[in-house]
């Protein structure tokens, strides 16, 4: 079987960087092409110079579809969308779209790309919309109740992310005199993550869960699930250290409710239960999302810690290439934390 062949665009960028990071490693696939318009001609280590010895890859403004197998879209969001309304991708190049653009279920083919609730649809599909950073740390944090029945309408999430989650463009909230030794809350609930997770939460929710109404999130798809999400800058660059709080309807023990999410997580290649409390450290510069829970009769304390990104971007959309092209999930995905 020949390598899956990959093109790059929007390749200058942090998810670019860490994507092709990746796939010079990956023993199933080979970049044909990792596209920048304004770096053309330079090499891709004169922009990502952690890559200095690993490739001698070369950014390009052109685009040969006829010579690739899926391409990657590390776009901003909002250009996803216009970028395919002025260019015809053949149908026989698969794509991956790392920007919020297709996420939400409508007149769209393109699957959500969370594997723990959608590895099936994933492995059959053309068209994948990789999830959001915040949005995957959420859910694997939530969806075990979800499914179980057990998530109610009062959730509460407060989740803290490094610098680097606000992309490579220096901004007056990501230069270090501003970020070091800072704090700082944004979008207080109305992060553009919440309808993915809102979404999820209610596509596992068992058809006889009760539905409620929230008119303080109205937007989020309020006939169901919704959550209250406060997000935090960090003085850090990569991670995403989530903690949810959950009230349910009646109280479980702590047996139970480990029980179920050991059992959710069992097959996950990734995502995995802990049953010490988290550090962030532990999943920085991997694939992998790390849970822990901590049951207080009818509240559950769930923290989630992913690198956003890797299992947060361009980790996860790996994943996903290797769901999509039958390869073994972890293909060069074997990313070790540090010791220290």
């Amino acid at each position: 079987m020949r390598n899956v062949r990959v093109g790059i665009l929007g390749a200058a960028g942090y998810t670019g960087g860490e994507l092709i990071r990746i796939l010079v490693n990956h023993p199933n696939a080979e970049i044909v092409f990792a596209n920048s318009e304004s770096n053309a001609g330079k090499k891709v280590y004169d922009v990502h110079d952690g890559l200095y010895g690993d490739t001698e890859l070369v950014f390009t403004s052109e685009m040969p579809w006829n010579t690739i197998d899926v391409v990657f879209f590390c776009f901003g969001h909002g250009k996803s969308g216009q970028f395919l309304k002025e260019h015809q991708i053949p149908t026989s190049v698969k794509i991956i779209d790392m920007a919020q653009d297709f996420r939400i279920n409508g007149e769209h083919d393109y699957v959500y790309g969370l594997p723990e609730t959608h590895r099936e649809q994933i492995r059959s599909c053309s068209h994948l919309a990789n999830p959001g950073c915040f949005a995957t740390c959420i859910q694997e944090g939530l969806i075990p109740l979800a499914k179980a029945g057990l998530l109610t309408n009062d959730v509460s999430v407060n989740a803290i992310t490094g610098s680097t989650g606000a992309g490579q463009k220096p901004g007056a909230t990501t230069h270090y005199s501003w970020r070091s030794n800072n704090l700082s809350t944004y979008k207080v609930f109305t992060h553009q993550h919440l309808h993915e997770i809102c979404q999820t939460l209610n596509e596992l929710k068992p058809i006889s869960a009760p539905h409620v109404t929230d008119t303080l999130n109205e937007g989020y798809d309020t006939d169901g699930i919704t959550i209250d999400f406060i997000p935090y800058r960090g003085n850090f660059a990569r991670g995403i250290f989530c903690t949810s709080i959950v009230k349910l309807d009646k109280a479980q023990s702590a047996e139970e409710i480990i029980r179920l999410y050991k059992d959710f997580f069992a097959d996950a290649i990734f995502t995995h239960y802990c049953d010490n409390p988290l550090d962030l450290k532990q999943v920085i510069n991997t694939n992998k999302a790390l849970i822990h829970v901590d049951v207080f009769g009818r509240k559950v304390v769930v923290t989630s810690v992913i690198d956003n990104l890797l299992k947060g971007a361009v980790g996860q959309a790996v994943q996903n290439m290797n769901l999509m092209f039958n390869l073994d999930e972890n293909s060069g995905l074997n990313l070790k934390a540090s010791a220290f």
